[in-house]
């Protein structure tokens, strides 16, 4: 099944209270990516970056089988540079620096060996370039996910709206579904957000664990209790490239398949959460992951007796 993964591929300078590192590679196409070739033999990246991004780690990317035939390398321009804060708790940050540089004037092409396309991740980016993809594929794919921000909501709303009635799936975090709403019961917002256009939604709650609710349904899958978290940054992209890549890779569509893809995904991101930026998911080993699903599954398995 083929995938194709839009968004950043940039560069980050994070603090987090554990640690702080001024240049580390980042961007959510990145991690999307990264995570997916863990379970599909070959992603499709669309993105755009400066002469000034490493060509290893680009060589490294194409050796997972990230095809890079829609990654614009611009000379003489840099890559888009994010720098964050974050607090004690991890759930809140502040954004220092937001470089778009690159990403300014992006026109997103898709190429034709990239098509058809089976299934498409559509990362955190302006709703208007999301558009501009989705527009140049001739044939719908058979899956659409698509991640985007508060910031969306606020700058572009109404574009936003037009690319949900084009997707199958959306992923944001609960303070951005409650924004996106106008409602703060989670289950309320979820039908008035399902109601605009996507079939399922999947809600990050970060240390709390994700939620995923369709018209009639809902699935609500824990986080991993880590013993040490470094860097959250580039979590919630590592879920979405985890959650599509193992759809990918299985060809189900079912709830029931969804239900293990948000596993599958809460897993990869726990990952990402131990490091700063993506090293961990340049190390990861098969047996790691398998060891790591199933303490996932270890965290809700459980019997119990009804009262009769």
């Amino acid at each position: 099944m083929s995938l194709i993964a839009v968004g950043t591929v940039a560069f980050d300078a994070i603090e987090t209270p554990f640690g702080k590192i001024d240049k580390v590679v980042g961007g959510a196409a990145t991690y999307i990516t990264l995570a997916a070739s863990y379970f599909v033999k070959t992603s499709r990246l669309i993105s755009v970056v400066g002469d000034d991004f490493p060509s290893a780690f680009l060589n490294e990317m194409s050796h997972r089988g990230i095809a890079q035939e829609g990654l614009q390398i611009k000379a003489g321009e840099k890559s888009f540079f994010w720098s964050g804060k974050y607090h004690y708790d991890l759930n809140s940050r502040d954004t220092l620096i937001t470089d778009l540089n690159v990403l300014a004037d992006f026109k997103p092409i898709v190429p034709n060996s990239y098509l058809p396309c089976d299934f498409l991740m559509l990362g955190n980016l302006d709703p208007g370039v999301q558009l501009e993809v989705i527009n140049q594929i001739p044939v719908r794919p058979r899956f659409v996910v698509l991640d985007t921000m508060n910031f969306w909501m606020d700058v572009a709303l109404d574009k936003l709206k037009e690319v949900l009635l084009k997707v199958d799936v959306l992923t944001i975090n609960d303070e951005e579904a409650r924004q996106l709403a106008q409602e703060y019961s989670l289950v309320k917002a979820a039908a008035k957000i399902m109601a605009m256009g996507p079939k399922y939604l999947i809600i990050k709650k970060g240390e709390h664990g994700a939620l995923l609710f369709d018209k009639d349904q809902v699935f609500f899958a824990p986080a991993l209790p880590l013993e040490e978290v470094v860097d959250p940054t580039g979590a919630g992209d590592t879920f979405a490239g985890g959650f599509i890549g193992y759809l990918a890779h299985t060809g189900d569509l079912s709830f029931e398949n969804m239900k293990r893809a948000v596993i599958i995904g809460s897993a990869m991101a726990s990952f990402t959460c131990e490091a700063f930026g993506p090293e961990r998911l340049m190390n990861l080993k098969t047996e790691e992951i398998d060891t790591r699903i199933q303490r996932f599954v270890d965290l809700v398995d459980f019997d119990i007796l009804l009262i009769e």
